[in-house]
């Protein structure tokens, strides 16, 4: 079995779990709680168009998630994967499974099942305290110049 592969509905728990570990370690102004995985889990099996959901799995169930969201990008004219969370817990950090998925995304390796056409670009948030994830990010490639704004309609 590959580390990460896609998630099945017996992996809820566990990633809704992991979930609320991400936001209590990297806390940032909207907490979505565990409800709100358990919505996006549903979405992106009942619409797969709009992204995957993929588990870090070492033999003994997940150890970490990724929420993978796309769409196309005009000005960038293909697919782009936003990597809308990845979290890996701390027992199983350190080992590259992070840098794995992105370099499998990059590929078009990850994936590909979801998006037959590699993706043209990969993007990411990043809370501006999260040094190692910063840094993390920086060593696979990721740069940013523009300003993400967000008008939250709710």
């Amino acid at each position: 079995m590959p580390p990460w592969r896609p998630a099945t509905p017996a992996d809820d728990p566990a990633l809704i779990t992991l979930g609320e570990q991400l936001y209590a370690e990297d806390p940032t102004p909207e907490d979505p709680g565990p409800r709100s995985m358990a919505r996006t889990l549903a979405a992106l099996r009942a619409d797969p168009r709009r992204g995957l959901a993929l588990a870090l799995d070492l033999g003994d169930g997940p150890v970490g998630y990724a929420l993978l969201i796309a769409f196309w990008s005009n000005e960038l004219g293909g697919d782009v994967i936003t990597i809308d969370e990845l979290y890996v817990a701390p027992p199983a950090r350190g080992r590259g499974h992070s840098s794995a998925l992105i370099e499998g995304l990059a590929a078009g390796a990850i994936g590909a099942e979801r998006w037959p056409e590699r993706p043209v670009a990969l993007t990411l948030e990043v809370t501006p305290t999260n040094a190692a994830a910063m840094r993390l990010y920086q060593r696979l490639g990721f740069r940013g110049k523009n300003l993400c704004l967000r008008r939250p309609l709710t």
